[in-house]
């Protein structure tokens, strides 16, 4: 038997943990946590997000990093969502360090194992609909296995919007595009 549930509470989920990095016409670097999101292309990102200091700052430089919520950064990644750039510097006040991008003009945070690098495509501040491209990726290869990246490692989090917690991402439970194979 099913049973209706308020559907503000049951969205879809999980839904990712989205580390957004851009730097403001000063150079000083900002980070917000971003759950709506996800590749939307091969060499593509979309994100949903409301106004706020990192949708000013790629609009100005057309640019933002993505890393990636991990088990061990779970406090970092929590911060930068309930702190605002427009009042502290998140990443001064959680004590973390950045570099700028070899790739972009945006921070690459160094607590984070796994970041993407992108360009600006498209936003439109309307609907707060931001498109990236995807023009690099920094991985540790502490989170390798045969040169790619491997989720048991990586421990990725992932944000259950119904309860308000962040769970990691579990064991594998099946192969993509074989098990199924046989019930053609």
């Amino acid at each position: 038997m099913t049973v209706e549930i308020e559907a503000k509470k049951s969205a879809i989920m999980p839904e990712g943990v989205f580390i957004i990095g851009t730097y403001d016409e000063n150079g000083v670097p900002n980070a917000m946590n971003a759950a709506w999101g996800a590749q939307s292309g091969y060499d593509e990102v979309t994100f949903f997000l409301g106004a706020h200091k990192t949708t000013e700052n790629l609009q100005k430089t057309g640019a933002f990093t993505v890393a990636f919520g991990t088990v061990d950064t779970v406090a970092i990644s929590d911060y930068f969502g309930i702190e605002t750039g427009a009042k502290a510097n998140k990443i001064e006040k959680a004590g973390a360090h950045v570099h700028k991008s070899a790739h972009v003009n945006a921070p690459i945070i160094e607590e984070y194992p796994l970041t993407l690098e992108c360009t600006v495509k498209s936003y439109d501040p309307a609907t707060g609909i931001l498109v990236g491209a995807i023009v690099a990726e920094q991985a540790d290869e502490a989170i390798l296995t045969d040169g790619v990246v491997d989720a048991a490692k990586l421990k990725p989090i992932v944000f259950d919007i119904a309860t308000r917690t962040y769970r990691v991402v579990g064991d594998v439970v099946g192969h993509a595009w074989r098990d199924g194979l046989p019930l053609r």
